[in-house]
């Protein structure tokens, strides 16, 4: 009977020692680290674009009224010169009419009191209201003539239409858009950046742009222009041509196309590269571990990323320092605080930590 419960209690003790370095193994938190180093050298980073003529334009009507006929549709390559749309001209003839009325009546009285005042028979006081009353009609005469002849709509270029925005039998507005059209000229490439691009646009290096349609091929480009204003989505236009050759009848208008820009870097620059991995959320704020090599512990702290790139890693402006350890993985896994254990750094001749 005692042999029995010295044998129970021996198995107890051995349970329990394998439970306590069961835990002891549980306790521990593998991570792996690296150290934070400044940004420098050249930031590369793509962009979504489409190309666009540069003669880009919507023509519209210079007076209001309905539309008559419309002459064109999508796709129609036009002339300079060539008649577009025409407006009902029946408001603005009858205007006329009234007008050259008026003008050859006030001319009719004007010349008299011209010829009077030639002959000293009347005072300057008169001459002087002929002469402004006739040079008056004869004004709102010509303003009336420019309104029926912009009844209709000629094509301002040589170019495609584009997109027919309104028909025959709509009543449109002066200034309205009628008719969206682009040069048959040269081709643009149009991206849009964030207001830190934008900040930095004298630091745009090198500018390319690839199409999925012609992979093996490689397209440069120069800035042409950028907006200065935001858009909705706060982002600000940027506009690039083609500084080489293209094949016009493979690269068209309205192509989507991926453009890569290089910033060059500024040399005073102070800002932090990290993996993205790093970051977490907590609180409101971004935030990283920091690892203390003498304690083995982690702490988080705040910190601002300024870019996040599309090559993994992050732009951070404060926060942490150059030369500091952080955890790259297995942020969600640990708490503010805890004790860790470093993952061994893989070695070239040992890829894996197989050996």
């Amino acid at each position: 009977m005692r042999y029995k419960l010295i044998l129970t209690l021996a198995s107890a003790l051995v349970l329990c020692g394998c439970s306590e370095k069961k835990a002891d193994k549980v306790d521990t938190q593998y991570v792996k680290t690296e150290v934070a180093s400044c940004a420098t050298g050249v930031n590369n980073l793509t962009f979504p674009g489409k190309t666009k003529s540069a003669d880009d334009i919507n023509v519209s009507f210079r007076v209001s009224g309905p539309i008559l006929k419309v002459y064109v549709k999508a796709g129609d390559h036009v002339r300079k010169g060539q008649l577009l749309a025409a407006m009902d001209p029946r408001d603005y003839q009858t205007q006329l009419k009234a007008t050259q009325a008026e003008y050859e009546s006030i001319k009719a009285d004007a010349d008299r009191v011209i010829a009077m005042y030639n002959e000293e028979s009347t005072t300057a006081s008169n001459y002087d209201k002929a002469r402004y009353g006739l040079e008056q009609i004869t004004q709102k005469l010509t303003n009336h003539r420019n309104q029926l002849a912009d009844t209709k709509l000629y094509s301002p270029i040589d170019g495609y239409v584009q997109e027919v925005l309104h028909e025959g039998g709509e009543t449109v507005s002066a200034g309205m858009p009628i008719i969206s059209m682009f040069g048959s000229g040269t081709l643009e490439v149009e991206i849009n950046v964030a207001a830190f691009d934008y900040a930095n646009r004298d630091r745009m290096n090198t500018v390319y742009c690839k199409f999925d349609l012609l992979p093996d091929e490689i397209f440069p480009l120069k800035v042409s222009s950028i907006s200065a204003e935001a858009n909705s989505n706060q982002l600000y236009t940027v506009r690039m041509r083609f500084t080489g050759p293209y094949d016009r009848t493979k690269i068209t208008p309205g192509m989507t196309t991926m453009v890569y820009v290089s910033f060059d870097q500024d040399s005073t620059s102070t800002h932090i590269s990290i993996p993205s991995t790093a970051v977490f959320e907590a609180d409101g704020h971004s935030k990283v571990f920091v690892y203390d090599t003498k304690s083995q512990t982690v702490k988080s702290r705040n910190i601002t990323v300024r870019r996040l790139h599309r090559d993994g890693t992050a732009e951070v402006s404060d926060g942490i320092t150059d030369g500091e350890t952080i955890v790259v993985a297995g942020v969600h896994h640990i708490t503010d605080g805890q004790k860790v254990t470093p993952m061994p750094k893989s070695s070239k001749s040992n890829i894996g930590g197989l050996l």
